[in-house]
Parts: structure tokens; C-alpha cells; sequence
């Protein structure tokens, strides 16, 4: 197979591929390798890469395929990682000059999860300055001269660009939906603390989530299957038995579910061709939409996200204010100092107010509906690269921590994708997937 072919396969044929003898591991990886080569100078998706290392962990993946020996599901396909997320073989620096050159002693849990699985580490993706607003280098790979959105932007990007099958970020407002959306690929933020995030760099106990990345939804069950799992290094990570998300997403619904149309406060921040695309997708989904009002104790989601992740982000990057402040950007340096400001007492009604909130939507769920529908964006990529877009229709979701995907399947008038948001119900992750599908399906076929 040709290699600018193999670089864009999925990544379910890519281990097909491979455990059918059809491809190697080292003939894939070389394949991407070639892509980045052609693409990254426009895109600069990566902010660490050795061919050399990337290759050998192909060729050991192709010598496992050989023994005879059971492999894993994931054997010599590539991954990229966010570069927040520790690589005990390769640097990971936060996207801050702080930590430029820090070299994890140990892999994540969740790198540790998916090398057990058989992946090849690719390399690091770029990030935004610890994960907040202010952008790393990346551009989108569909219009450079826009923002791919953040904070895993390099992660959303490279999968774009078929670059990489797979990639992994994370999110603590919208850093996975967004960017998912702006670069028209699949972006899967699971329930909070079914992927583990020991060895993720830490800013909200509360709202830090890992992210899941990849061009087609076969390839996100895949991903998130061997992703996901117990970690006692992570204190909301709980022993459970294995989801099967492969064989639960590609099941039919027993009957055709039933979206809530949430538009949430913030509908006018939309652009106009976004209410109109969703619009029509309702219109043409007909009975299986009603709209929603958004009940009144969920109102005050926006506000208590803004205020725990400042609180919470103060507090664990209090060394790097101590220590370096004057060598961090404006935004954060600005976010720290509200930060400090906040008081216990409302903190604290913050935190209280979470999983209220998050049992009203586990009746609204009960009750009726299978999936949120709302929008991951307000419209399509910004011009410019000063800003990584506005993460307001990711915030509620965030903070409860209920699992949301990004569907790319609408396109603004200038080309670019805008993502359609579905959020599930707590801990009912594949169900969403399979809510996916359907919806997928729908459009495809209409």
C-alpha cells in the first residue's frame, strides 16, 4: 500500500491490517512519519517527535505480531499524546516554558494503558500553555490562517491532517469538544474519571478530564475500550469491570432515541449559519427532537465552572506562580490571581451545587431522553491564532462531568466544520456512542 494510503486509514483497519499480516506496524508508522513531513510546516501539530524511537516501537510491535504470542488490540497502531500527559520516554513539558525540558520518570496511566494495549507512542502534540487559553503553534489543518482551537490542539489537529489514527488530550472547560469541532473530527470526553489521569498535569481535581481523538466513531469506541479503567493514583477513578465499547456502540437501539434540544443561555453567541444547520437537523430529525428549556438550578453551571477551575488551577500551579509568574502570559498569570482571590464559602456552594445538578439530569435522562443535543461551538474556527475560541457550550457539561462527543457532520459557509455536541448520561458512555451511531446514520442517509 501506498504510504500517503496507509497514513490514512483508520485505526480499526490499521490493526486489522496488521494482525491479518496485510501491513506491518513499521510500514504504518513510516507512513505517517511521511505525512508529518509533508504536512507540518503548515499544520505544527507536534512539539516532540523521534522518528527513530517512534520506529522502534513499530518494529518491537511487528516482532509481538510474529511470535504468536496474544497481542493487543492496538498492537503497532500510532497514538499521539497531549503534551500535559507524561511520557517516560520522551519529554513533556505543559506547553510552558517552566517545564521545558522535564522528563517524567513513568508513563500516565492512561500512556501506560494504551502501550499495555500495543500502541505505538508516536510523539507529543502541541498544547496551550498549561492547558489553558493562551496558543501553542498549531494551525488548523483545514484553513491555516485559523485557530484549531484548544487546548489539545495539536491532538485535534494531527488527526485531522491524518497525521496520526489516534490522539488523546484532555479538557477542563472545552479543550477537547472545541477543537474536535473546529478541526471535523470525532472528540470524545468521557465520564469523569472513567479514563484515569495519573501522570496528567493536574488543574482541577473537579473539572480535569482526558479526551479522546480519532476520525471515525469505530475508531473512538476503540480507543476509549483501552483507555478507560481503575487507577489508584486518581482519586475518582473506581475498579469496574471492562466496557465493551466496540460491540455496545454498534448495536442498534432497541427503539429510536430521543434527543433534548438544550440551547442553554448562551444561544445567541451562535453564529446564524449554526442555528440554522440545527434547525434543519432538527426539522429533519422530527419526532425523535424536542427542545428543552434548561431547568433553573443549572443556570449558575457557567459561573461555579469559572470559579473552581480558578480556584482549583491556583492552587496547583502555585509553584509555578511563586517561582516564575513573570514568565507566564497574561491570561494565566490573570486566572491565578482571581484565583487566590476566592473565598472558601464559595467554593465550597460551587461544589455543592455539582452533583445536584448532575442528578436533574440523571432524571431528565430517566425519564425520557437518550442524548443531549446542543452545539460543541458557536460556529466554525476563528480567524486568527490570538485566540482558541469560545469553550461556553462545552462549560455545564465540563463540570459535571458527563461524557459528550463531537460529531463532524455540518460545514459553515466557508468550508470549515462545525460539530454537533451529544451529552449522555453519567457513567452511560457507550450508550451515548451507540446514540452516536444512530444519529450518524440518520444524517448520512438523509
Amino acid at each position: 500500500m501506498a504510504a500517503e494510503h496507509a497514513s490514512a486509514l483508520t485505526a480499526v483497519e490499521c490493526a486489522r491490517r496488521i494482525r491479518e499480516g496485510l501491513l506491518t506496524s513499521e510500514e504504518l508508522v513510516q507512513a505517517c512519519l511521511e505525512r508529518i513531513r509533508d504536512t507540518e510546516p503548515v499544520v505544527q501539530a507536534w512539539t516532540f517527535l523521534d522518528e527513530e524511537l517512534a520506529l522502534a516501537q513499530a518494529r518491537a510491535a511487528d516482532e509481538r505480531q510474529c511470535s504468536g504470542l496474544p497481542v493487543g488490540p492496538l498492537n503497532g497502531v500510532p497514538v499521539g499524546i497531549k503534551d500535559i500527559i507524561d511520557t517516560a520516554d520522551m519529554p513533556t513539558e505543559n506547553g510552558t516554558v517552566l517545564h521545558q525540558g522535564r522528563m517524567p520518570r513513568d508513563d500516565a496511566a492512561v500512556v501506560a494503558r494504551l502501550r499495555a494495549a500495543g500502541a505505538v507512542i508516536l510523539g507529543k502534540t502541541v498544547t496551550t500553555e498549561c492547558a489553558y487559553y493562551s496558543p501553542g503553534k498549531t494551525r488548523n489543518p483545514w484553513n491555516p490562517d485559523h485557530t484549531p482551537g484548544g487546548s489539545s490542539s495539536g491532538s485535534a489537529a494531527a488527526v485531522a491532517a491524518t497525521m496520526v489514527p489516534l490522539a488523546v488530550g484532555s479538557q477542563t472547560n472545552g479543550s477537547t469538544i472545541r477543537p474536535g469541532s473546529f478541526c471535523g473530527v470525532y472528540a470524545f470526553k468521557p465520564t469523569h474519571g472513567l479514563v484515569p489521569r495519573t501522570g496528567v498535569l493536574k488543574l482541577s481535581r473537579t473539572l480535569d478530564q482526558v479526551g479522546l481523538f480519532a476520525r471515525t466513531l469505530d475508531d473512538v469506541a476503540l480507543l476509549a475500550e483501552e483507555a478507560a479503567g481503575h487507577d489508584p493514583g486518581d482519586p475518582d477513578s473506581r475498579p469496574r469491570a471492562r466496557i465493551p465499547f466496540r460491540a455496545l456502540a454498534a448495536e442498534e437501539p432497541p427503539i429510536p432515541p430521543l434527543f433534548a434540544f438544550i440551547k442553554t443561555p448562551y444561544w445567541d453567541r451562535t453564529e446564524s449559519e449554526t442555528r440554522e444547520a440545527f434547525a434543519e437537523l432538527a426539522e429533519a430529525l422530527g419526532g425523535q427532537v424536542e427542545e428543552v428549556d434548561l431547568f433553573p438550578s443549572a443556570r449558575a453551571g457557567w459561573e461555579w465552572q469559572q470559579l473552581v477551575m480558578e480556584a482549583e488551577m491556583a492552587a496547583n500551579l502555585e509553584r509555578e506562580w511563586e517561582t516564575g509568574r513573570d514568565r507566564l502570559s497574561g491570561p494565566l498569570r490573570s486566572l491565578i490571581e482571581r484565583g487566590r482571590e476566592v473565598r472558601a464559602v464559595d467554593y465550597q456552594r460551587a461544589l455543592r451545587g455539582i452533583d445536584d445538578t448532575a442528578q436533574s439530569f440523571d432524571e431528565l435522562f430517566m425519564e425520557r431522553y437518550d442524548a443531549i443535543l446542543t452545539p460543541a461551538v458557536p460556529g466554525t474556527a476563528p480567524r486568527g491564532l490570538s485566540s482558541t475560541g469560545d469553550p461556553v457550550f462545552c462549560s455545564l457539561w465540563t463540570l459535571l462531568g458527563m461524557p459528550a462527543i463531537s460529531l463532524p457532520l455540518m460545514r459553515g459557509s466557508n468550508g470549515l466544520p462545525i460539530g454537533v455536541q451529544l451529552v449522555g448520561r453519567r457513567g452511560f458512555d457507550s450508550r451515548l456512542l451507540r446514540t452516536a451511531r444512530w444519529l450518524i446514520d440518520q444524517v448520512q442517509a438523509g
